[in-house]
């Protein structure tokens, strides 16, 4: 499939789902919390433990298992590091810091 093919190919699409959705010609604007103000800040177990006063990487951990917090596994398998979002955790614990 040439270049030309595929642009062809991708502006009839977008001009189907203008179609399709009645896509005015403004610009949309995500609402203002969809917006991301700061980049994410991933704490690894020991470091969520350091951040609130009397948590242990212990009950970090049961949280992230039981899946009361969100986290992401770095790496492969059982191995990878496991990282949880700042403003999850202290969201979850209600602020504490």
């Amino acid at each position: 499939m040439t270049r030309r093919e595929k642009s062809t190919i991708i502006a009839k699409i977008t001009d189907w789902l203008e179609q399709e959705l009645h896509v005015d010609d403004e610009p949309t604007t995500l609402p203002p919390i969809l917006l991301p103000q700061q980049p994410a800040e991933m704490l690894t177990l020991k470091e969520c433990a350091g951040a609130v006063k009397g948590l242990s990487e212990h009950t970090v951990r049961q949280l992230v298992l039981q899946g009361k917090i969100p986290c992401i596994r770095t790496g492969a398998g059982k191995n990878g590091k496991i990282l949880v979002n700042k403003a999850a955790l202290l969201a979850y614990l209600g602020g504490a810091a």
